[in-house]
């Protein structure tokens, strides 16, 4: 089990086998509705369904009770000791093996919210909500995204806080099995238990980044660190090709809602990869489980040690702490560009697959437009992780952010007029939808590194909450009653943020790369 036990392993097995059952339970309605093209809107929950719901929230029930280790609320002092792999630590089998499963990890996290921009087109068209496509709608097809990310934000604050409670696995762990019971999202014939179930799914996806980074700080050499959460933080992209192919593949067969029965699948999936995924060393050293600590520690070549801080703290840790001095400037900084990604992210690419299909597009052309937009900026991935790792972590977030916002002004000017000219559009939009991704990955991975450790997780929970923010924010000004966002509206709300956290992060910002951790006995 990544060298360590679970807290109670008959209660998880017991609660993940009861919520994969209660959503295959949904999957009867869904298949009758074959010859109606799987449209369900309106029909009666069946006596299965109402039995799946049920299992579900006892599993999912009994799945927390078995992954809360015991005194995991009343942890001994750490000080500041922490722990990371040794500065002359070689990249080991362990280390590959490791990056290969968190990677999975976070491209089946990232697809739950991307999956949101390509199933409010169908969505929309069904349960008549307004959009792009559909202007006399009763209710805003904003309303689904605006459920889905208030979730991401309070996931990310909460997982942030679980992580440092009851562990970086379990909060991991939890996660998928609550991919698999929001699955039936897929199968709901009601507006308002999709909206429900929207909002239990950005729970588990908001978290799962910042989680990610907290465990590959204490098992990743440092001199390979940077450019590894960069790549692993770039999974994001990845996510958005899968989801676009998947759309096109599946969807004109088997209706939006094959889009979120995935879940069923890939939270299967991830769970059973739980064997590779070990437990945060400090955590367990922190709740007394010394054995454990050390031979995880061992298998990465990790040592406790004393870090010298980037930014000095001797403060109790907590989410106030960040906005105080002397983290007021470093804060304002990491919030200005977690907007403005999530202004992007949720403004610019959730409405571009209903934009484009307003510009003439059918479903199929538009997703198929988006996965090879976001393949031809795949490279950009490798490229960032190699200038974090090998150049500067600061100067990196000035470029990408400066490309994409160049990317977001032309697209903001000629957006429209570029459907014409395919190419230009292809290539325009592979900024925002893999260079925000990146800029996402490296403001991942900077936070992880910038802040001391008694706040990390918080400050690296911030990070991704504020992102989750900027889309709360945007969805909640369409759900108000504003009118459907163009690409040019949604390109130049994205722009201008970008400019400002330019600003901040070459006013405000440290350098991480070339930081020292001495070891220290403990």
């Amino acid at each position: 089990m990544g060298g360590i036990e679970l807290a109670r392993p008959l209660y998880f097995w017991l609660g993940f086998l009861a919520t994969a059952t209660g959503v295959v339970l949904h999957l009867p309605m869904y298949l009758h509705g074959a010859d109606m093209h799987y449209r369900l809107a309106g029909m009666e929950m069946d006596t299965p369904m109402t039995i799946g719901m049920a299992l579900i929230v006892v599993g999912l029930a009994a799945t927390g009770y078995g992954l809360i280790p015991r005194g995991a609320f009343a942890s001994r002092p750490a000080g500041e000791v922490r722990v990371r792999a040794l500065d002359d630590a070689r990249m080991r089998p362990a280390h590959l093996g490791l990056i290969v499963v968190l990677s999975i990890a976070v491209i089946i996290d990232a697809m739950k919210p991307i999956t949101l921009g390509f199933v409010v087109p169908g969505m929309a068209k069904e349960y008549g909500l307004r959009s792009a496509l559909n202007p006399h709608g009763e209710w805003p097809a904003a309303i689904l995204p605006l459920a889905g990310l208030t979730g991401t934000v309070l996931g990310s604050l909460l997982w942030g806080w679980m992580g440092d409670r009851i562990g970086r696995k379990p909060s991991i762990l939890f996660a998928g099995v609550l991919f698999i019971g929001t699955a039936i999202c897929g199968a709901m014939p009601d507006i308002r238990w999709n909206l429900v179930m929207c909002l239990l799914m950005g729970l588990g996806a908001g978290g799962m980044l910042p989680i990610t980074f907290s465990l590959l700080a204490e098992t990743i050499p440092p001199r390979h660190k940077g450019w590894v959460m960069v790549l692993i933080g770039g999974n994001l992209a990845v996510a958005y090709v899968a989801a676009s192919w998947l759309s096109a593949a599946l969807a004109p067969t088997y209706s939006w809602r094959i889009m979120w029965l995935i879940g069923l699948p890939t939270g299967v999936f991830l769970i059973l990869l739980n064997r590779f995924i070990p437990e945060s060393p400090r955590f367990l050293l922190a709740h007394g489980r010394d054995e454990e600590a050390h031979r995880i520690m061992a298998r990465y070549g990790a040592a406790t040690t004393q870090a010298v801080e980037l930014v000095e703290d001797e403060q109790p840790g907590g989410y106030s702490r960040l906005f105080r001095p002397p983290f007021t400037g470093l804060t304002v900084a990491v919030v200005i560009l977690g907007l403005s990604i999530g202004l992007v992210t949720y403004g610019f690419q959730l409405w571009i697959p209903s934009n484009l299909q307003k510009l003439g597009l059918d479903q199929p052309t538009a997703d198929r437009a988006l996965r090879d937009s976001a393949l031809l900026g795949l490279p950009l991935i490798f490229i960032s992780a190699a200038m974090y790792g090998l150049w500067s972590a600061k100067k990196t977030i000035v470029v990408l952010a400066t490309l994409v916002g160049a990317a977001l002004v032309v697209l903001s000017f000629a957006g429209e007029s570029l459907a014409q000219d395919r190419t230009w559009l292809y290539i325009l939009l592979a900024g925002p939808i893999v260079g925000t991704a990146t800029i996402a990955a490296v403001l991942a991975a900077y936070s992880s590194e910038i802040y001391p450790t008694r706040v990390r997780s918080r400050g690296s929970g911030l990070s991704a909450g504020v992102g989750k923010f900027g889309g709360v924010a945007v969805t909640a000004f369409l759900v108000a009653g504003a009118a459907a966002p163009s690409i040019g509206a949604t390109a130049l709300l994205g722009a201008v943020p970008l400019v400002l956290a330019v600003a901040a992060v070459l006013l405000f910002g440290v350098e991480t790369r070339k930081t020292e951790l001495q070891p220290v006995e403990v």
